[in-house]
């Protein structure tokens, strides 16, 4: 029995264009813009360079851009900027084609220090600061992380003593634990540091906050009890001069405290407008989330830049003649070729649709003229782009991996770029937050709905808690879908449902991500009620806890996804993306398909209707696999690779006839 009706032919005469038309979407202009800026000779990706030689054109390139539209966009007119935050992140996003050092300083220098003076500063410091930040005159760091520190930020031991008499703040580096590590722009450019320590004075402690630090003179000479080290080679990004800072009691003016969200005046009085100490930290950082969108979209582009090479070659490498043929076939009209890069294409796909609501969340969202204590509460929003970027750097690093194998020997050749988007990408999942730590973060907000929804934890009271219970046991594939149905309203259809239809993928996954959150409160509480240690209760159900996060960002998803097809206006554009839609859905129902038929969603005969309906969906966007990288627009000046270029192209097929011949050993 198959559960899918036989899908419509596609209409073969839709044009990247028309596909590039919709993906671009509100800053269609920005990523023109950036685009362009990505054909200049200096901006083009270039191997082989020392670590010298890498940094200095990384500067180079870095001037270069700010002199550009694109950096300015992320702060406000009256600053100097073009105060359009959208289009910044866009800009970025397309900019992660090309040199990802080049990205990565950029981050630095633009999204992280200056982030940090335009979102925790008051009017003065942006005032001060932002103009020289905006035109690179500035160069400076974000030192956050400590070699002992990285994601434990609350737990940073850097200090910020307050002086009274000398209305100085004293830096210092307490130990080796504290030293600031893996700072870019330490090692040579970078002239200031926003400084992350604790707060002293009056001999309390009120938690981390950011300082304005000098760290070099004019000259590039250390100031007085900076130390400064260089990281050295690193596996990739060596455009970037990441570094190490000690501080040896330095001492800044009072004025160099970022102070939005605390004060201490010339007595030493600490005054917050958030008196809370935890909600005053989260609100500090989340202030700071536009780093983490940042980097998700870079690791999303870095993905598509991979796999565009990897769809070009593969249309025309030639492997194997089957039966009485002339020619031998191209890679691509093998099944399991195109079972390797079709569902990437496809994840792609739907990680965009989830980056740029993301994009207009954030856009929509801050307000630096908002006093601390007015700011809306961005839980929310802060969970979505953990779960985005964990998302989209995880694809990025088996993206560019599947690329690389897909190209073969040529995919391991420098000037092909697929090794270098691996080294350079692979921090990615840990830059800007660890993804399992993040993970935690998604789950921790999806506990806290499930509780206020439900009710709290200490009581099993609500019926879709109790129907959750009942799931669990031996007869979950029949009374127990009933309960969850009725009570829910999530309808669990049966096998005889086309797989095809929307409505069903979304149920699926939304079940899914329900039951498994439902397991991990009933655990929580159970450890609890047992009088159990809550750290050792969670430490416990950690893998469950991240499982609920993922089943929570695959649901996201798929949803954003179905979202941006539903709202294409291009009916030939959307049938062709809905087929894709389908494509992501049901791969990442096929990859736990383990999960659901161990709780009963479906029997064999459905887990493999669904395999065969990837297989199908394959064989159908085969022949637009190269429009569809075509429509990310990705110009071949910034691709680069000769074996996904049309000159290259002609030359390979020079070379396939040549591989005709045994080879020599």
């Amino acid at each position: 029995m198959s559960a899918s009706t036989p899908l419509p032919d596609l209409d073969q005469d839709i044009t990247a264009e028309r596909v590039q038309a919709h993906l671009d979407g509100r800053w269609a202009d920005v990523r023109a813009m950036t685009r362009e800026e990505l054909r200049h000779p200096l901006l083009q990706p270039r191997q082989g360079l020392s670590v010298e030689d890498h940094r200095d054109r990384t500067f180079e390139q870095a001037k270069h851009l700010s002199k550009t539209e694109g950096p300015r966009q992320l702060f406000p007119t009256k600053y100097g900027g073009g105060g359009e935050l959208g289009a910044a992140l866009v800009a970025f996003e397309t900019l992660a084609h090309g040199d990802l050092s080049l990205l990565v300083k950029a981050g630095v220098q633009w999204g992280l220090f200056g982030g940090a003076i335009m979102q925790l500063g008051n009017d003065t410091h942006r005032a001060t600061y932002l103009p020289d930040v905006i035109s690179l005159d500035l160069p400076g760091c974000f030192a956050m992380t400590e070699t002992g520190h990285g994601s434990d930020v609350q737990s940073l031991r850097t200090t910020a003593t307050f002086d009274v008499d000398a209305h100085e703040w004293v830096i210092h580096t307490p130990d080796e634990d504290a030293r600031k590590d893996y700072i870019g722009n330490a090692a040579r450019d970078g002239r200031m540091a926003a400084v992350f320590a604790q707060l002293v004075t009056q001999g309390q402690t009120h938690g981390v906050h950011c300082f304005l630090v000098p760290i070099r003179d004019d000259d590039g000479n250390p100031m007085p009890g900076v130390t400064l080290e260089d990281c050295g080679h690193k596996g990739g990004l060596n455009g970037v001069d990441n570094g190490r800072i000690t501080f040896d009691e330095v001492r800044i003016p009072r004025e160099n405290l970022l102070d939005r969200f605390g004060q201490v005046a010339d007595d030493g009085t600490y005054t917050s407008p958030i008196e809370n100490a935890g909600r005053r930290f989260f609100t500090m950082l989340g202030t700071l989330v536009t780093g983490r969108a940042s980097i998700s979209g870079s690791g999303l582009s870095a993905a598509k830049t991979a796999l565009a090479i990897a769809v070009r070659y593969a249309g025309v490498r030639r492997q194997f003649k089957a039966p009485d043929a002339e020619r031998e076939v191209t890679l691509f009209d093998f099944r399991q070729h195109q079972r390797r890069l079709l569902p990437l294409l496809a994840r792609t796909y739907a990680l965009h649709a989830a980056q740029e609501h993301l994009i207009q969340e954030l856009h929509t969202s801050f307000d630096v003229e908002l006093d601390a204590d007015q700011l809306p509460d961005r839980r929310e929003l802060e969970s979505l782009a953990a779960g985005i970027k964990t998302a989209t750097t995880w694809h990025a690093t088996d993206a560019i991996q599947t690329a690389r194998e897909a190209c073969g020997g040529n995919g391991y050749l420098s000037e092909n770029r697929l090794v270098e988007l691996k080294a350079d990408t692979d921090i990615f999942t840990t830059f800007e937050g660890d993804n399992t730590v993040l993970l935690q973060l998604v789950a921790k907000g999806l506990l806290t709905d499930y509780r206020d929804d439900f009710g709290s934890l200490d009581t099993l009271g609500t019926v879709r808690f109790v129907a959750d219970q009942v799931v669990e046991t031996v007869v979950e594939r029949t009374a127990a879908r009933q309960v969850w149905q009725s009570i829910t309203g999530i309808v669990s259809r049966d096998e005889d449902t086309d797989l095809h239809d929307r409505a069903w993928q979304l149920q699926t996954l939304a079940w899914r991500e329900q039951h498994v959150i439902a397991g991990v409160a009933r655990r929580l509480k159970k450890g609890i009620d047992a009088g159990r240690d809550a750290f050792d209760v969670f430490n416990e159900v950690q893998d469950h806890v991240l499982l609920a996060a993922q089943s929570h960002i695959d649901r996201v998803v798929l949803e954003r996804f179905a979202a941006s097809v539903e709202a294409c206006g291009d009916l030939e554009v959307a049938a062709l993306l809905d087929r894709v839609c389908d494509l992501h859905a049901l791969v990442t129902i096929e990859q736990e398909r383990g999960w659901f038929l161990e709780h009963g969603r479906f029997n064999a005969q459905r887990s493999k209707a669904i395999t065969a309906a990837v297989n199908e969906l394959c064989t159908q966007l085969r022949p637009f696999a190269q429009l569809l990288v075509d429509a990310w627009a990705i110009p071949d000046e910034t691709i680069a690779a000769p074996i996904a270029l049309g000159a290259e192209r002609e030359r390979q097929q020079m070379r396939d006839d040549a591989d005709d011949a045994p080879a020599a050993g």
